[in-house]
């Protein structure tokens, strides 16, 4: 299943706490750097100190970058990369083997995924209310039920989708 939704370097992928970006300016050795994005969201970078860098996308980091070197910098040209995604995870809770909080290191994962990685269910598990607590940018949490047994049934229509960073699993 391709996860649109989740691909890093997709337009609508957001940065986050721990990602590793690659910044330069074209034609300027000085202003490259590779920057962590710090836990409060933050980056620094010379000349603009610190700034935010978390809950943008690559383009408008970029473009909040080229506007802060314009009065340093004539026309610079901004290029910002995402080297390694760490800030998409996810959390299982309730009745998996391995209950915890996963990284998605390739960008695109499943329920199915998760919960493979968290080692399955356990015999006490209740497939049938399994749900997805998922949050939003207005604050609201949203719970989506996943229907476990359409997923793992050979119907091609089943009921299997992508989780997003920050997700929470919750098998009771």
């Amino acid at each position: 299943m391709a996860c649109l939704n989740s691909i890093p370097g997709a337009s609508d992928f957001h940065i986050g706490a721990g990602d590793v970006l690659q910044i330069s300016v074209w034609n300027n050795k000085d202003l490259e750097r590779t920057v962590t994005v710090r836990p409060d969201g933050m980056i620094s970078f010379p000349l603009l100190g610190d700034i935010p860098a978390a809950g943008f996308t690559t383009r408008q980091l970029q473009k909040k970058v080229t506007a802060g070197l314009k009065q340093y910098v004539t026309n610079p040209d901004v290029s910002v990369v995402v080297q390694t995604v760490n800030s998409f995870r996810v959390s299982v809770l309730g009745e998996v083997r391995n209950p915890g909080r996963y990284e998605m290191h390739s960008g695109k994962a499943t329920v199915l995924d998760v919960l493979a990685m968290a080692g399955g269910l356990t015999p006490y598990a209740t497939p049938s209310r399994i749900h997805v607590m998922r949050g939003s940018s207005a604050g609201d949490v949203q719970q989506i039920p996943f229907r476990y047994g359409k997923a793992i049934s050979m119907n091609p229509d089943h009921a299997d989708f992508c989780v997003d960073p920050d997700d929470i699993i919750i098998v009771p």
